[in-house]
């Protein structure tokens, strides 16, 4: 029999300030998470090397 898939999913964090600065390019990150411990959108604070400084990064998708 197969394994049963665990509660660890991979998900992508885009950045928020990028889209409203007009600036070409997307800063994005693939990171895990735990889905019974974090059943929402998962909000991070992560640094964006195209406007140079941390920004906040939500989950897409």
């Amino acid at each position: 029999m197969a394994k049963k898939k665990g509660n660890r999913v991979q998900v992508i964090l885009e950045c928020t300030e990028h889209k409203q600065s007009g600036v070409p390019g997307t800063s994005r990150y693939v990171t895990t998470k735990n889905r019974k411990n974090t059943p929402g959108r998962m909000e991070l604070k992560k640094y964006n090397p195209i406007l140079k400084k941390m920004t906040v990064h939500k989950e897409i998708k």
